[in-house]
């Protein structure tokens, strides 16, 4: 089923508020001095963030929404992998770290739009405007990228020390304690995604007991 017009509506607000955060965010690492001599090292930098990389797939997905395109297999897992990333973004970040900086300005104003703002919408916007498109096969399938997330994180710290979070920092936590931070995280994914796939067949029955028209 095409997205509605609540739908795009919805999801134009969602990628606005997701742009204006990212490029707050890119304004504000490039002026902060670091470990990285340039700004434009400073700005890629922030891409190995996992509440980075949900959102760009948030702001990804809204687009397709809000062209009115008809979400295929792969899209259907780039908006499982946003709707649980930014989920997990929005749930790990005031569990286990917020407060552990100091913010303010630009970079509390861009924290607040990334890890709070946006995860609210695009939960809210799953339960109230999006397409009923989910599969089992796209649970199954939207593990990779987080996966892949995490591979690429451990091998980027090992080579040069970086680790984006607390709790996937090898060099002081051990390599034992990061495989069970890991294991949590992925089973949090894969038991959200599969919640999100439930409440989905549910959402897509329960006002007229039939299915949608594009499943």
């Amino acid at each position: 089923m095409p997205p509605t017009r609540l739908t795009r509506a919805w999801f134009a607000v969602t990628g606005l508020v997701v742009l204006i955060g990212l490029v707050t965010q890119a304004v504000v690492s490039a002026g902060t001095p670091g470990r990285y001599a340039t700004a434009g090292a400073r700005v890629a930098n922030m891409f190995a963030y996992f509440t980075i990389e949900s959102n760009v797939l948030v702001l990804l997905t809204s687009v397709v929404f809000v062209a009115g395109a008809r979400a295929g297999g792969l899209k259907r897992v780039l908006w499982l992998d946003a709707l649980i990333g930014i989920a997990v973004t929005g749930v790990v970040y005031h569990v286990a770290l917020s407060g552990l900086a100091d913010l303010s300005g630009g970079a509390l104003f861009a924290d607040l739009m990334l890890h709070t703002v946006s995860p609210i919408l695009a939960v809210l916007g799953f339960l109230i405007a999006a397409p009923r498109v989910l599969r089992w096969p796209t649970v199954a399938w939207s593990v990779c990228w987080p996966l892949a997330w995490l591979a690429f994180t451990l091998v980027r710290g090992a080579r040069g020390g970086f680790y984006p979070y607390p709790f996937v920092n090898a060099d002081q936590l051990g390599y034992g304690r990061v495989a069970v931070n890991c294991v949590l995280i992925a089973v949090l994914f894969v038991a959200l995604a599969s919640a999100a796939k439930v409440l989905d067949g549910w959402l897509t029955h329960a006002p007229a007991g039939t299915r949608s028209a594009d499943r």
